[in-house]
């Protein structure tokens, strides 16, 4: 059991901390005070977006009317029926809307790695059944962008999670062999063609047959999780699933209320 002195003395070190330096939140710039969110307050935190229900059965794609599952649960989008990906399903957790993305882009741009554990927590109130998991491995960076940015934000979230579920954590193995530009500054077709044979595995006997979950922060065209999946495969693992924390999403998806405060796109 908790001892709720432990958990107090905490919070009022931080409302004396707060009152002597101000901080604000980073989402609506309200004046912290004993808010337990790095540089978020509660009531942002608590106003995250969920994804919507109706989902494709592979990809996780979210479709605009829940009429397209009611009646097909397994029912898949058509660029998954058209050319099924090499991952057996991904989730994606929540939308890439604010305040996730001011969080997201904190945590993975400004190096605010106080925000690992409770973005982890995020996903983990909404893991998947994975009983059937053997490792986790996150979404490598290339080593020279893992030296710029000092941390690889898929391996932090990933940590969380491996040690929450007690699964094996794998992050050496799966490697990216080539130091593509950032899929962010890239069109969509361009990212499709950005990271073809960028993934390699270095050790093929240690993931034979092993059924794999690969972990990272956000899902925009699919390809950068995908490639690694045919990596996996190639080097002969079981089944590859896919969670990310977020996704981008069209503006048919976006709640009216984050429509009214922040302009598109975000």
């Amino acid at each position: 059991m908790v001892n709720p002195v432990t958990e107090l003395v905490p919070r009022l070190a931080r409302r004396a901390m707060r009152f002597f330096l101000p901080v604000h939140c980073s989402s609506c710039s309200s004046r912290l005070k004993a808010d337990s969110i790095p540089h978020f307050c509660s009531d942002c935190w608590s106003a995250i977006s969920l994804m919507p229900e109706a989902r494709c059965a592979r990809c996780d794609h979210p479709f605009p009317s829940s009429i397209a599952s009611t009646y097909s649960p397994h029912h898949v989008c058509q660029p998954c029926a058209v050319r099924p990906p090499s991952y057996t399903k991904a989730w994606t957790l929540y939308p890439y809307l604010p305040p996730l993305q001011h969080a997201i882009r904190l945590f993975k741009y400004q190096g605010k790695v106080s925000l690992a554990a409770p973005l982890a927590r995020l996903m983990m109130a909404r893991l998947p059944p994975l009983n059937t998991v053997d490792m986790i491995m996150p979404v490598p960076l290339h080593i020279q962008r893992l030296r710029e940015r000092e941390f690889n934000q898929s391996l932090l979230l990933a940590d969380h999670i491996g040690r929450r579920l007690d699964i094996p954590l794998v992050y050496t193995n799966l490697i990216r062999t080539v130091p593509t530009p950032p899929q962010t500054t890239l069109s969509r077709k361009s990212r499709q063609k950005n990271l073809r044979r960028s993934f390699a595995v270095r050790r093929p006997d240690a993931i034979a047959d092993k059924r794999i979950l690969l972990i990272d922060d956000v899902f925009t065209t699919g390809t950068t999780v995908n490639e690694c999946a045919k990596a996996l495969r190639r080097a002969g693992s079981a089944d590859v699933f896919a969670i990310t924390l977020s996704r981008t999403v069209g503006t048919d998806i976006v709640p009216d209320r984050i429509l009214a405060q922040h302009p598109y796109p975000f």
